[in-house]
C-alpha cells in the first residue's frame, strides 16, 4: 500500500481492514475477530442504534463496560497500524494524536453513564466520539513539543 491515508480510512471502517489492504493478512483478521469478539461482548452495535435513536438511558443500559472499555484501544491501535504499515507515521513521535485519542475516548466510556454535556447524557456512544476532538488536539500537541525538543537538542 503506498497511500497511508487510504489504510486509515479503511481502518476507521472497520479494525483490520487497513491490514488487509497493506497485505497483512493474519494481522488484519486477528483485528477483525478482535473487533467482533468486542463487539459482540459489548452488545456494541445495539448501544450505537438505541444512541442514535435518541435512547441514551436504555444504551447505557445495554452497554457492557468490561468489554466496551477494550474498543478504543484496539479501533485506535489498528488505525495507527495500518497507516505506519502503509508508510505513514515516519516522524518521530507520529503516535501521539492515535495514543491520545484512545486513552480520552477510553475515559469518555468510563464517564458515559453520568457525564452530561449542557443537562444532556450523552451515553456510550456520543460522549466517546466527542471525547476524539481533545485527544487528537492534546496528542497533537504533544508530538509538536516533543518534535520541538528533538530539533532544539540536533
Amino acid at each position: 500500500m503506498e497511500n497511508p491515508k487510504e489504510a486509515l480510512f479503511w481502518s476507521i471502517a472497520l479494525p483490520g481492514f487497513g491490514q488487509l489492504i497493506n497485505g497483512k493478512y493474519l494481522k488484519g483478521l486477528l483485528f477483525i475477530i478482535l473487533e467482533f469478539i468486542v463487539n459482540v461482548k459489548a452488545h456494541f452495535n445495539e448501544i450505537i442504534r438505541l444512541s442514535f435513536h435518541g435512547d441514551i438511558e436504555n444504551a447505557i443500559a445495554q452497554a457492557d463496560y468490561q468489554w466496551l472499555m477494550f474498543y478504543p484501544c484496539l479501533y485506535f491501535f489498528a488505525m495507527w497500524d495500518s497507516f505506519r504499515d502503509a508508510g505513514g507515521g515516519t516522524e518521530r513521535h507520529s503516535f501521539f494524536p492515535f495514543v491520545m485519542a484512545a486513552y480520552f475516548v477510553t475515559v469518555g466510556c468510563i464517564y458515559s453513564s453520568n457525564f452530561k454535556l449542557f443537562g444532556e447524557l450523552l451515553g456510550p456512544v456520543w460522549l466517546p466520539i466527542l471525547c476524539v476532538i481533545p485527544g487528537l488536539i492534546v496528542g497533537t500537541a504533544i508530538r509538536g513539543i516533543l518534535q520541538k525538543k528533538v530539533r532544539q537538542e540536533n
